[in-house]
């Protein structure tokens, strides 16, 4: 094994799918009807102004990866260009995201698997995955990126499919007789804004949080072959992917159906199809979010492992997680992580058998998850600001300027800390917040308390 080289292994349409699997994740398929019951049909609304300033983040990022495409690339900047405490912060709050979203997703497939199978037990159908996934990310990065590519087509041809079949049923009556069913179930049921701008309000972090994942291809930066062209083309492409496949879904779904009535049709995409005579929809629709699942554990697996990889560069894990192997993988950062992925799944299972009240456990520590998740949003901006005011040499023929910064950026700041404020108002996400700042508290104290600010000091010096 060799030390602090990765191999810039993934392709162009790869780097493209990874962005595009990292905008569309289980929470578009699963947790579509939890925002729509929190504020009807303006849930489109929530989804498109998310979306925006979501774009805009990127579009921070983007700026700053264009200069310096490195691996851990938000981390690295929080550190530069705020506080090294806040590169650690953010790369810490990275890997507690994606190890509790890599449980999640391991213990839904296994979930999931009983639909065919209800006998299984769900310990083995997360086993495997687990394997299988852990192997493709030991074997090189174009071993993972390759794997991403297919599990995000899967996710893009539905929701097409979905939205042409949506659009047949609204526009042309496909499957209802002819008879089109048109706009008419934005308004009629109570009106656009049925909950107020209170529900509305509250659905903007649920929605925030089917975004997170976004920021994925800022890691895979230092593995990207010509980063700058693939990564500002994988960037631009962000607002689009977000209206088309985001927007276009919730309009379907929304006009297809009263909002209110959504809870007695299951899931809205197996109704859909459903509804148009696709009768294997049911089936279709669990396979996509076995995919979709699986493709959250994997992009897990390499964002958590890459964050190890970048904080033992700096002497803050042990030195054995930069090593990488000949194909330019870091193998026991990878490890790492898959078996503390596979550690939460099986206390998942266990702990309920043996002490009474467990299994909320793991609910909280993944909701838990959001604040830590949004983390590397609020580093993003504030060292974008702050390049910025240290070179403006290097913006003079810079190509891939933030738009409108830095009145975009505090406006998007804003916009963030509003939902934070909204998810502390609601009693349902008051708790997730609360632990949150915890675990950000308790990552900061370790920071000092171990003295990495003085290894940092002592790295720069060298």
């Amino acid at each position: 094994m060799e030390e602090n080289h990765l191999q810039r292994g993934l392709s162009s349409r790869q780097v493209q799918m990874i962005a595009l699997g990292g905008t569309i994740g289980v929470g578009l398929f699963m947790g579509a009807s939890s925002t729509i019951k929190w504020t009807g049909p303006s849930a489109l609304l929530a989804y498109f102004v998310a979306g925006l300033f979501l774009f805009l983040i990127m579009r921070a990022m983007g700026e700053l990866v264009y200069l310096y495409p490195t691996t851990g690339s938000f981390a690295e900047y929080a550190s530069d260009y705020i506080h090294p405490s806040m590169g650690y912060i953010t790369a810490w709050s990275n890997i507690f995201q994606w190890v509790t979203v890599g449980m999640s997703e391991v213990i839904a497939v296994g979930q999931y698997m009983q639909y065919w199978w209800p006998d299984l037990p769900s310990w083995v159908p997360g086993v495997i995955v687990i394997v299988t996934l852990t192997l493709a990310n030991l074997v090189s990065v174009k071993a993972f990126g390759e794997f991403e590519f297919w599990f995000a087509m899967i996710k893009v041809v539905t929701i097409i499919l979905m939205i042409v079949a949506g659009f047949g049923l609204i526009f042309f009556g496909l499957g209802n007789n002819g008879q089109a069913i048109g706009l008419g179930n934005l308004t009629e049921h109570g009106g656009f804004f049925p909950k107020g701008i209170l529900g509305f309000f509250f659905a903007l972090s649920m929605v925030v949080g089917s975004y997170q994942g976004v920021e994925l291809i800022g890691i895979t930066a230092g593995e990207t072959k010509d980063p700058q062209k693939n990564i500002v083309k994988a960037v631009n492409g962000v607002i689009w992917r977000i209206l088309i496949f985001y927007i276009g879904a919730i309009f379907v779904i929304v006009t297809v159906y009263p909002w209110d009535q959504l809870g007695n049709v299951g899931s809205p995409f197996v109704a859909t199809f459903a509804k148009v005579g696709i009768t294997v929809a049911a089936g279709l629709i669990n396979f996509v979010v076995i995919t979709a699942a699986m493709s959250g554990c994997n992009s897990g697996i390499f964002s958590a492992s890459r964050m190890i990889f970048t904080l033992s560069n700096k002497g803050q894990m042990p030195k054995i997680f930069s090593k990488v192997m000949k194909t330019g993988v870091p193998f026991y950062a990878v490890l790492a992580i898959s078996i503390g992925i596979f550690v939460g799944v099986i206390l998942n299972i266990v702990l309920p058998m043996i002490v009474d009240g467990s299994e909320n456990i793991f609910v909280y520590v993944y909701s838990a998850s959001i604040l830590p998740g949004m983390i590397p949003w609020f580093m993003i901006l504030f060292s974008q600001m702050s390049f910025r005011k240290r070179h403006p040499e290097l913006l003079k023929d810079h190509p891939f300027k933030m738009p409108g910064a830095p009145f975009t950026n505090w406006l998007t700041l804003g916009f963030l800390f509003l939902v934070l404020a909204g998810m502390l108002i609601n009693a349902d996400t008051r708790v997730s917040v609360i632990i949150g700042i915890v675990f950000l508290l308790i990552m900061e104290a370790i920071y000092f308390l171990r003295g990495h600010h003085r290894e940092e000091a002592a790295l720069k010096q060298k």
